[in-house]
């Protein structure tokens, strides 16, 4: 895809320096990146430099060998959103960065920026929510989130370097009990850090060695011990692929709410995962007695979010800007459950509080926009407004955007 990527990133690094007049020797950094154009159909090819010294970035089109944008400061886009794996909005253009574009910005950002695959297994779905706030709390970034199903055969292909295990047949048993939550995130010295927060795979000895750490709090067994991560790159690579690539199954936990109707839709926005809010969030939730169903990471563009937030336009003066804020990053869509299941969607929007956050502080303090949000825009999370919507909500994500 990318050919002779080292001459490309000197000649589009050399016309930024040109155009901009940039100091000798600016730290700068390359990335491959491509863009779905919609229109084409077609996927095209970039080299996204970027300047941390002032926060901008500029795009260099492979094919066409020409500046398709110019040296320019995004909005939204800081240092912290500029690493492989992540899809970033400029100019409503959703750009995927998915490699490095030089030997430099390798040793530079990929030693400093590494990626990981964590399955929080079936004895550990209680406690999604605690889980991924201690990960989130230790500075990891989500880039990928799903729930699934493992068929067995998945799990074989998962760990075959587990195979020769005497205990091994038991191990796919449990990790085909219930779904998992599979994860990609991503940290400095990723690796390290998570066999730091969750301790030695077995539980007892964690309870000894490390008291405090994930597997030492809720882990029961070798087997049951809540939570599996990649800790070599290869294994990362293969596990990431099987589980988000194109190869991935498609088939979703959800429920068939055509038929059921007892669930609604909640989305934790964009905000609130760049602020790494979505595991309190989901700790919340789960800690009122709601049960998450279904939960999938999505990357929205104009169109998506305009067709599912078609019901707001006239209605909210800020519709433009909720929009805009539905495609501002990656967002995680959850199919929920109450504790009542036939009243579920009034429940959750109750609990889900006012729209405006400020208002919600003053009426409903313990709500989930009260704690979370920010303002009218920014307030933290979606939630179905009404119960007849409900089902449809749930089956635009989880039917249709899957496909």
């Amino acid at each position: 895809m990318f050919n002779n990527v080292n001459v490309l990133t000197k000649h589009c690094a050399a016309q930024n320096t040109e155009d901009h007049a940039a100091v000798s020797g600016e730290e700068k950094y390359a990335f491959k990146a491509e863009w779905f154009e919609p229109v084409s159909s077609m996927v095209r090819d970039f080299i996204l430099i970027y300047f941390p010294n002032d926060n901008t970035l500029s795009l260099f089109d492979v094919k066409t060998q020409r500046t398709f944008l110019k040296r320019s400061l995004v909005e939204n886009i800081d240092r912290q959103d500029i690493y492989v794996g992540n899809t970033v909005k400029i100019f409503s253009r959703h750009i995927a960065i998915t490699g490095y574009a030089n030997k430099f910005t390798e040793n530079v950002v990929g030693r400093a920026s590494q990626s990981i695959c964590v399955i929080i297994k079936p004895d550990g779905r209680p406690y999604m929510g605690t889980i991924l706030k201690i990960m989130l709390a230790n500075g990891f970034k989500i880039s990928e989130m799903r729930m699934l199903k493992l068929p067995s055969e998945l799990v074989v292909k998962l760990f075959a370097h587990e195979m020769n295990s005497p205990d091994f047949k038991d191990f796919v048993e449990h990790m085909t009990s219930d779904p998992v939550v599979a994860l990609e995130l991503i940290n400095q010295n990723a690796v390290d850090r998570m066999r730091t927060i969750c301790g030695p795979e077995d539980p007892k000895i964690a309870k000894e060695d490390s008291p405090s750490s994930i597997r030492a709090c809720f882990g029961t067994s070798s087997i049951q011990n809540v939570v599996h991560f990649s800790t070599a790159d290869d294994e990362t690579k293969l596990q990431c692929e099987l589980l988000f690539g194109r190869s991935a199954p498609v088939a979703n936990t959800a429920t068939d709410t055509v038929l059921l109707k007892n669930s609604t839709l909640c989305i934790i926005k964009p905000h609130a995962l760049r602020d790494g809010k979505a595991g309190e969030i989901i700790e919340m939730i789960e800690g009122e007695g709601y049960k998450i169903t279904a939960i999938r990471m999505f990357r929205m563009n104009n169109t998506n979010a305009k067709e599912f937030l078609e019901v707001y336009r006239g209605v909210l003066p800020e519709y433009t800007e909720i929009v805009s804020e539905f495609v501002n990053g990656g967002l995680i869509a959850m199919e929920i459950v109450g504790p009542s299941k036939e009243n579920t969607p009034s429940d959750f929007r109750t609990f889900a509080g006012p729209m405006d956050p400020d208002l919600a502080k003053k009426l409903r303090p313990n709500t989930l926009r009260a704690r979370f949000g920010l303002d009218k825009v920014r307030n933290a999370i979606h939630a179905t407004d009404l119960p007849d919507d409900a089902p449809l909500e749930v089956e635009y994500f989880f039917r249709i955007m899957v496909l």
